[in-house]
């Protein structure tokens, strides 16, 4: 029989754990990503509860990851390791993260080597998700890019010009889908090298806001800054073209 000491002990355990898993789960939700506690996620053999599910839907790229939290007292073993990459496996889902405040026994550590499946503590976790989800937004304005580019120059010069994605002869400076696309082309090579903080091109820095419509900054500190730039470039010129191709009907 449970004494009440031993019962309020277990209610502030579960407290605490979930106040963990909130946390958690308002983490990647600073990220920009979905994230659901104490969800029910549909495998190809059964159904699993798992303590946080995480998705993203992005133009370029769909992310779901599997979060357990172990806020114990205690190093987690080998086995929860197992579960979680069944579960993994099971559902399809793109990593899954075994988060434990106390550690891994080291059984658990060779478990998860050379897996979709990450263990680690909510505050290290912050820096590899991060960076494995601005990777992805990189790599998703490179293919808005080509996007970009390719519906640029398959629309008629005379179009681009009357919808103001280019400016006609004799007009001067104007806004340019081309010189976009290449100060974007630019900008993704440097956020791939990852560098930072990294300089912008000088000739663009002179003449961003005549030809792009937006100061070009000397410099980007992070890969996020970066990113917030890049992204605003295509989201504009991406308008400009849909709105050119439904004037023109093309």
């Amino acid at each position: 029989m449970i004494n009440n000491h031993e019962a309020a002990n277990k209610r502030e355990n579960v407290l605490n754990w979930k106040n963990y898993q909130e946390k958690v789960a308002d983490f990647f939700r600073s990220l920009g990503l979905d994230a659901e506690t104490d969800a029910t996620v549909q495998g190809v053999r059964t159904k699993h509860n798992v303590d946080v599910l995480v998705k993203s839907h992005h133009a370029g790229f769909d992310v779901t990851w599997i979060i357990e939290c172990k806020h114990w007292k205690s190093k987690v073993s080998k086995l929860h390791v197992l579960a979680l990459r069944e579960i993994v496996q099971d559902t399809g889902a793109d990593r899954g993260i075994l988060l434990a405040e106390k550690g891994f026994q080291s059984g658990a550590i060779e478990a998860a080597n050379l897996t979709n499946v990450q263990v680690t503590s909510l505050e290290n976790v912050g820096k590899s998700a991060s960076t494995a989800i601005n990777s992805m937004k990189l790599r998703d304005l490179f293919d808005r890019s080509v996007w970009c580019k390719k519906e640029y120059w398959d629309i008629p010069k005379a179009f681009r010009v009357e919808s103001g994605l280019r400016p006609g002869l004799g007009y001067g400076v104007g806004y340019s889908g081309d010189w976009v696309v290449k100060a974007v082309e630019d900008l993704i090579s440097k956020g791939f090298r990852g560098d930072f903080p990294c300089s912008s091109d000088e000739t663009l820095q002179i003449i961003s806001e005549g030809v792009m419509g937006l100061k070009m900054p000397k410099e980007f500190l992070s890969l996020l800054e970066l990113i917030h730039f890049i992204e605003t470039l295509i989201v504009d010129l991406e308008k400009r073209i849909n709105e050119c191709k439904m004037k023109f009907g093309i």
